[in-house]
């Protein structure tokens, strides 16, 4: 007993230690020294803490087709340490949001509402969840401390004592009026306790006056910074009915008036509503008020306050406030709810039957792209578009990130002991490909038109995600489609019918994994499973809109993408056995195509290579370059035109990219998919043998294999483990049907 009593102590005074630290309890002259210590920090509206909330998670990069791409570090929530999902691409949407943010910073007022809008599935409620999120754990650091108050009534008691302890010191005497704040009190020496009904700003209690010359006294009278909120605000209703009451009953004396207020950290929080609030589609409005003096422990307060006939607020906006309000599916609810948010997107008001509230806070709202083409369509939405920015938040089309997406839903199924190789990307290709759009070729230089016509799906999504061009687009063209990338994926802005908006969402391919994930005969989940669900899925086009689409040439023609996927897993499979397999390293392709880089540089300018065999200066070796040339499969361009164009893509390469050594793998990536083939294709005779005695190995009696072979064998499915994930399960799985696809015959 004695020992838990210890343990109970010890925790006792790490809890105190934290609560004290964290300063959640202060007297007004306290918080206005802490003000004039770090003005800019304590003195924002919510906008301003929402924008510092992602400068302080900071930035990092990622690589992309037209260059590095920056993200907030907030979407990634790191500052949850992986436990709850984060949000993957959608750049351009975080630096959207980023900037509308700023925008109401700097010109000191939040006068619209941020729309986010896209088809079910987007990650819409993911941006605004993840972005509460950070909110509530940036309040809970230093940079991110935010305070509102509460105002303190002593009870007679105070009176009878000759001295009385708060805030570490002793005030002697028995008149309550000689302490200098009762934000210290105990709860038995305190008769009523009425916390600011809209969480507000302790700098409000300032009158306007006052608060400009503190103000202007802090910020060296430049509040140029300062938001309007902040600047010219006032108190709650029935702040104000309380400050002006008190001022009254002690002769205009603000300071007798501050001792009331006892300032208090504020947290923001989903689960108990403090400043972070989502509004679900119901059919009810957003505030409303309720008389406070009608409760009996109000009997305490002192007469002055008894004859006032005080309202509480309530309701999600009045929770939500210095903060985050999201409505969700906001055109889901009935159109009349969202009327007032005409007056208060613009003006922060909302008016209730006896007072208007003033708001500081960030109103966000998800819509589904249906929804809000039919709301387009109706007489309000003239006035509402001008009270709204509207954020797009399409369906990936990069099928690299969107595989992210499915390895980050499968880590948390505990069930699944096993992802086979290439699972994920199985699933992402597919669903891209589902999303894509043919171009416009007029919307593309004359010189490009014809790329543009002929590309398929498939290359479009390769181009998107790798910049893989096609091989048989001309190397002039090529550079020239590269570039025309970005042009690419905005072909739909300004309109209704953009890319991404339609085809295969995340949730849908979450369901094909998880139901792939229940069929056992094949190896955990595994991309034989995710085919056979995607032919079930397929199978019927009245369970989702896209499968109604009409093709568009070879565009939306979802059953003929299994096949296509299919063929690409295939030649993943193939590279893997192949490698694992020793003949050819993967670093071989780069030593040869580096050493034909260089021998036609020095062709190009007349000079000598080094030769590492006899250490000696030789002349360009004309045989190599043909040679290597023949195994990139160049037969229709003339060897200079070829080497020309080489030579000036990895010119073009370093000038995009300066100081970085050039990644020839990147750069000629389908140079590289040659010489693989030609490696291959020379060694096919081989692999087919090594291919049938691992077949062997995996199904009859390894005691029969020659222990040369099997010894090849053991190596081959060992590299395939270690290198690439596999388990002997799956690798048996994706050789068996490799062979039957490719080499059977």
């Amino acid at each position: 007993m004695s020992e838990s009593k210890n343990v109970l102590k010890a925790l006792a005074e790490s809890s105190k230690e934290d609560f004290q630290a964290h300063r959640p309890i202060m007297s007004f002259p306290e918080f206005l020294a802490m003000v004039g210590e770090n003005p800019s920090r304590h003195s924002r509206s919510s906008v301003e803490y929402l924008r510092d909330a992602f400068l302080y998670y900071g930035k990092n990069t990622r690589k992309s087709v037209g260059g590095d791409i920056e993200r907030f570090t907030l979407f990634d929530a790191e500052f949850e340490e992986g436990r709850r999902s984060r949000v993957i691409g959608h750049e351009r949407v975080q630096e959207t949001i980023f900037g509308l943010l700023d925008n109401f910073a700097r010109q000191g007022r939040v006068n619209k509402l941020i729309m986010l809008h896209g088809p079910n599935g987007s990650a819409k409620s993911t941006i605004v969840e993840t972005m509460m999120r950070a909110l509530e754990h940036y309040s809970t650091t230093e940079d991110g401390a935010i305070y509102r108050f509460n105002w303190v009534f002593p009870n007679a008691k105070l009176a009878s004592g000759s001295s009385i302890g708060f805030g570490g010191t002793t005030m002697k005497g028995s008149d309550p009026e000689g302490l200098e704040t009762y934000a210290y009190l105990e709860e038995t020496q305190v008769d009523a306790r009425i916390r600011s009904d809209l969480n507000d700003h302790p700098l409000l209690l300032l009158p306007e006056k006052q608060r400009a010359t503190f103000l202007n006294g802090v910020f060296d009278s430049d509040l140029s910074s300062l938001s309007d909120h902040i600047r010219r605000g006032s108190l709650s209703h029935t702040g104000r009915q309380i400050f002006d009451a008190l001022m009254n009953a002690y002769g205009g004396d603000l300071e007798r008036v501050m001792k009331h207020v006892q300032v208090e950290r504020l947290y923001i929080s989903r689960r108990y509503r403090v400043g972070a609030v989502t509004v679900e589609p119901q059919m009810r409005v957003d505030a409303g008020l309720r008389q406070l003096t009608a409760d009996r422990s109000i009997s305490a307060l002192p007469t002055m306050l008894q004859n006032q006939t005080l309202f509480e607020p309530f309701g999600d906006l009045v929770d939500g406030n210095r903060g985050i309000v999201a409505y969700d599916d906001m055109f889901k609810r009935h159109p009349d709810l969202n009327k007032y948010l005409l007056t208060t997107s613009e003006k922060g008001t909302v008016s209730l039957e006896h007072r208007i509230l003033h708001l500081d806070t960030v109103l966000i709202a998800t819509a589904n792209e249906d929804y809000l083409d039919a709301y387009k369509q109706t007489a309000d939405y003239v006035s509402f578009k001008g009270r709204v920015e509207l954020v797009r938040v399409p369906y990936l089309t990069d099928f690299q990130i969107e595989e992210e997406i499915y390895s980050d839903q499968l880590a948390g199924v505990p069930s699944i002991d096993h992802v086979a190789p290439h699972t994920t990307y199985v699933a992402a290709l597919w669903a891209v490909l589902t999303r894509l759009t043919r171009p416009n070729p007029d919307k593309y230089p004359t010189s490009l038109r014809e790329v543009v016509t002929r590309i398929s799906p498939l290359e479009k999504a390769e181009l998107y995600a790798t910049g893989l061009v096609p091989e048989w687009v001309p190397q002039d063209r090529a550079r020239e489609l590269l570039a025309a990338v970005p042009e690419m994926m905005d072909e739909g802005d300004g309109g209704s019918e953009f890319e991404g908006r339609y085809g295969a969402s995340p949730r849908e391919m979450k369901a094909v994994l998880l139901n792939s994930s229940s069929k056992r005969r094949h190896a955990g989940i595994s991309p034989l499973a995710v085919f056979e669900e995607l032919e079930l899925l397929v199978s019927d086009p009245s369970v989702f809109p896209f499968l109604q689409m009409s093709p568009d040439g070879d565009y939306y023609r979802h059953e003929n993408f299994i096949q296509t996927v299919r063929e690409k897993y295939l030649d993943r499979i193939n590279s893997d056995v192949l490698e694992a397999m020793g003949l050819v390293e993967s670093t071989q392709y780069t030593e040869l195509f580096a050493r034909y880089i260089d021998h036609v540089s020095q062709q190009m300018k007349g000079e000598k290579v080094f030769n590492r065999a006899t250490s000696s200066q030789v002349d360009p070796d004309e045989k190599f370059m043909s040679e290597t040339e023949e195994l990139l499969g160049i037969d229709d361009v003339a060897p200079k035109d070829f080497r020309n164009n080489v030579i000036s893509s990895i010119a073009a390469y370093s000038i995009d990219h300066p100081g970085v050594r050039v990644d020839f793998q990147r750069v000629f990536p389908n140079y590289f998919a040659a010489m693989k083939r030609g490696f291959f294709e020379e060694r096919e005779k081989q692999t087919r043998r090594i291919m049938e005695t691992l077949l062997e190995y995996f199904h009859g009696d390894k005691e029969r294999i020659p222990s040369a072979e099997r010894k090849q064998v053991e190596s081959t499915l060992a590299n395939l483990i270690s290198r690439n994930g596999y388990r002997e399960d799956s690798a048996a799985e994706a050789v068996a049907f490799l062979h039957a696809s490719r080499y059977k015959d």
